[in-house]
């Protein structure tokens, strides 16, 4: 039970700070800052208790390496999903009279994107988290952190920069994006995570062979 609610609290604060920092009055230009540095936070609080996923996406990539039991998928992708909502809600409250647009992003551009910066997301998730050779490290809560930051300032302008289909829920929930447009991010996020923990057998057997 403890790792569910280290992934639902972790997942809460990562959407509340997306809502509060994207809806006006919010940060501008600084959100990205702000919300990598809320994943890299809540990776450093939780990681040793659920793996700090925070994530559906990077879940299902860390399950494929072989580092979170299936049996348990579920209970990580429910815990994630409801925290999202939680925070969704909470943030419409915070917010509450704010003038919500949603975002109309390109769909072959939107799922591109991603599928990039989720793909790019996991497979540091994978690599600085999992890896035999990085096993131990003091670094891994701020490389995923970043990771986030980059994806949000180079493709935010196109998709939103979600990369995690709780986000993508959560934002759907405040009204950020349409409801219409949720499958962009279910495709370019599941696809990426997915890629990513390919690539990482072939980048990293003897991690593999050690899970």
């Amino acid at each position: 039970m403890g790792k569910y609610l280290a992934e639902f609290i972790g997942t809460f604060f990562l959407v509340c700070t997306v809502g509060c920092t994207v809806i006006e009055p919010g940060a501008g230009n600084l959100a990205p800052l702000a919300i990598g540095s809320a994943l890299m936070v809540m990776v450093f609080a939780g990681g040793h208790v659920s793996g700090g996923h925070f994530n559906p996406a990077v879940t299902l990539a860390v399950a494929l390496r072989g580092k979170c039991e299936w049996k348990d998928v579920p209970g990580y992708m429910i815990s994630q999903v409801l925290g999202a909502i939680a925070a969704a809600s909470i943030v419409t409250f915070l917010k509450a009279g704010a003038a919500v647009k949603a975002l109309e992003p390109p769909v072959a551009q939107a799922i591109v994107a991603e599928f990039l910066f989720t793909f790019a997301l996991c497979y540091v998730v994978l690599n600085v988290a999992t890896a035999k050779g990085t096993a131990g490290n003091s670094y891994f809560g701020l490389a995923i952190g970043f990771t986030v930051l980059i994806g949000a300032y180079s493709v935010g302008g196109i998709s939103g920069g979600a990369f995690n289909p709780a986000v993508a829920v959560g934002i759907t929930v405040m009204g950020i994006s349409k409801l219409a447009n949720l499958w962009i991010f279910l495709v370019g996020n599941f696809l990426g995570g997915a890629a990513a923990a390919s690539i990482f057998r072939i980048t990293s057997p003897e991690s593999h062979e050690a899970a």
